[in-house]
Order: C-alpha cells, then sequence, then structure tokens
C-alpha cells in the first residue's frame, strides 16, 4: 500500500516525471513525449575489450528524439508554455534544435533554430520534419547575435546561450538532467558506480547530473557521489584543472572533429564546477580511431552511436590505459544519441555492391 500522497511504481508516470517532485513543474502541467527511463545496460563484451569489465552504458538514444536533449526540452518547452511564450529558439547543431522542435510541436508552439552551414544532414531534417525553421548561419557566431536580436525584437524564449562566455543553456532545461542519476541509482538498485563518462560540450548535461547525484547525497538516498569524467574535443576543461584556474580558456581548434555536436573550442564553469566537485577528469579526444571504435561498440554490444557519443567509450579507454580507472571500478558511460543522428558523417559512401546471384553472394559470405 502507498503512502498517503504518493504513487506506487505502478501509479507513477512512465517518463522522467516520475520525478516531478525533485523538477520545477507538476507532473501534470508538463509537455512530454514520454521521455527518460532510457536503459541502462552491462556492456561486458566491450568492456572486456577496453579492460573495464563492469562497463554499463546508458542509452539515451531511447528517447523520443534519440537524443539526451529531450530532458533539458521536456522541463524548459514547460516553461515556456507557463512563461505564456509563443516562439521558442536555439543555436545547434543538431540534437538540440530537433528536441526543443519536437517538444515545441507537442506544445503548438513556433520553434527557430539557428544552426551552422555544414551541420549533420539528418538532424537537419528532422528539425524541420517537427516544423521549425531552420536558419544555416555560415559564421557559427552570427547564430547568438540573431538569437539576442529575436529575444530583443520578438519575445522569444532562447533555450540556448547567445552571450560570451558561455554560462550554460536555460538553468530550467538543465533540471532535466538531474533525472540521469535518479534513473542511474535505481537501475542499480541503488547502489552508486565509481565514475560517470559523458560528451561534454557546454557541459549542461554534466552539471545536471552532478546536480542529481548531489540531492541524492544531500537527501541520504546514496552515501557517496561517482567521479565525473568529461569527454571532449580540444580541452579546454583539461587546460583549466591542469592550470587550476577558473576561467575556462579558448583553445585553439586543431582539427576539424567528427564529433560535431561537442565540438566548442571553450567549456563552462559549470563543467569545470561538477568535475571539481567530484575529483572528476577531462580527457580530450580526437578523431582516430573513432568511427572503429563505433562499429565495435555497434558489433559487441548492439548499440549504434553517434560519433559525439562514441567519445566518452575512448575517453574511458584512455582513462583506463593510463592508470586513472581501475580495472576493478564500475563505469557508466551516458551515451547521449542514436547512430542515424549523423550517419552521414560515419558512413558517408553509401554501400553501392548489388548481386545478380545467389551464389554469388554466398562466396562474399563464405569468404
Amino acid at each position: 500500500m502507498a503512502e498517503e500522497g504518493k504513487l506506487t511504481k505502478k501509479e507513477q508516470p512512465p517518463s522522467l516525471w516520475r520525478y516531478a517532485n525533485r523538477l520545477p513543474f507538476r507532473e501534470d502541467a508538463a509537455v512530454s513525449l514520454g521521455e527518460g527511463l532510457t536503459p541502462l545496460r552491462p556492456a561486458a563484451r566491450l568492456g572486456a575489450e577496453i579492460g573495464v569489465p563492469a562497463l554499463f552504458i546508458k542509452n539515451e538514444g531511447h528517447n523520443p528524439t534519440w537524443s539526451h536533449k529531450d530532458r533539458f526540452s521536456t522541463v524548459a518547452i514547460t516553461a515556456a508554455q507557463q512563461a505564456g511564450a509563443s516562439t521558442v529558439a536555439t543555436s545547434s547543431t543538431g540534437n538540440a534544435g530537433a528536441s526543443l522542435a519536437a517538444y515545441a510541436a507537442r506544445a503548438g508552439l513556433s520553434c527557430v533554430v539557428a544552426t551552422a552551414a555544414g551541420s549533420a544532414g539528418p538532424m537537419l531534417t528532422q528539425i524541420e520534419k517537427y516544423g521549425a525553421q531552420v536558419i544555416p548561419f555560415e559564421n557559427k557566431s552570427d547564430r547568438w547575435a540573431f538569437l539576442a536580436e529575436g529575444v530583443e525584437r520578438f519575445g522569444w524564449f532562447a533555450t540556448s546561450p547567445y552571450r560570451h562566455p558561455v554560462v550554460g543553456s536555460h538553468p530550467i532545461g538543465i533540471e532535466g538532467y538531474k533525472t540521469l542519476a535518479f534513473e542511474i541509482v535505481e537501475q542499480m538498485g541503488g547502489a552508486v558506480p565509481d565514475w560517470c563518462a559523458l560528451p561534454v560540450c557546454y557541459g549542461d548535461a554534466l552539471a545536471g547530473l552532478w546536480l542529481g547525484f548531489k540531492e541524492l547525497l544531500r537527501d541520504g538516498e546514496i552515501a557517496r557521489m561517482p567521479r565525473l569524467l568529461a569527454a571532449e574535443v580540444h580541452g579546454s576543461l583539461a587546460l583549466a584543472l591542469d592550470q587550476g584556474i577558473d576561467r575556462v580558456p579558448d583553445v585553439t581548434a586543431r582539427f576539424n572533429t567528427l564529433a560535431v555536436s561537442i565540438g566548442a573550442t571553450r567549456s563552462t564553469f559549470q563543467a569545470l564546477k561538477a568535475l571539481r566537485e567530484t575529483r572528476g577528469i577531462a580527457v580530450p579526444v580526437s578523431n582516430d580511431g573513432l568511427i572503429a571504435l563505433q562499429e565495435k561498440t555497434a558489433g559487441m554490444e548492439g548499440i549504434f552511436l553517434e560519433l559525439s557519443s562514441v567519445v566518452p567509450i575512448a575517453a574511458i579507454l584512455a582513462a583506463r590505459q593510463q592508470g586513472v580507472i581501475g580495472s576493478h571500478e564500475a563505469v557508466v558511460a551516458v551515451v547521449t544519441a542514436s547512430g542515424l543522428k549523423d550517419v552521414d558523417k560515419s558512413n558517408p559512401a553509401a554501400i553501392s555492391r548489388s548481386f545478380s546471384t545467389v551464389d554469388a553472394a554466398l562466396e562474399v559470405i563464405g569468404a
């Protein structure tokens, strides 16, 4: 029998809004597509391959728009609706824009997505299919000036940053990422992993994950915090940690990353604080071996990841090789999006070979 005023697990909503008592809005006011409650699975074969037998994968590709951004959007769009906004807007190279567009459609709001020329084609198509207006800019920095004008002239509800230096996305949306921590602990039967690793750009999900674990610790539901690992591209967080500085530097991009979703050259203080508070680390990851690791993860675990989502697995491998992560430690990789998001970048050459006979095909299989 449930306590008075509390729902049983069966009665709780089948989404992250089962944690509504820890979120800014009531479940009955939420704009929801059934986000959250994504699977956490042991990845024994891949873990053995990279020297981390107790590797788990939290697969955020199971969200409604196939990325973790839905945790942010459900709360942010609820906030926009409660505020009486008619148009929401974001600067995005893909996942955030697709997610916001979907939730705006659900709420009956207009959506504007300022993006960069050359963004992944499948994600731009997804954004447009939800009815959002996509505005590509050749100069990425123009996106922020565009958003600022939209907020000032038209009263847009902007969910992404548009000023330097970046602080992070809308703080009310970041509350949604706390549910990652709540789910991980629940799915592990109340246990806490030694490490949680995830891809990091401006650190919204990292900060939300940290806040979630912090709340659980405060309320006595866990006895310790996991260490956090920020898998980044260009190394601004690693540099800030190494130098012991609070101002995250804007570093020079030395290459064009395949992990376009996290390609910023400067992260944020919110990400840096989350790492410091958890004795965490930041690991820069290059393009080297990224597609091969994507294919290995798919082939060994049946999970096809966006290239940005492969980055934390590469970072876990690097940290294990450096002896930072021990072979006995339990590690959760939060993989943030499906590989269908940027399939044009991970496999630009379509399979063109075909067979005219069964025998010819069997010869290849038997080769």
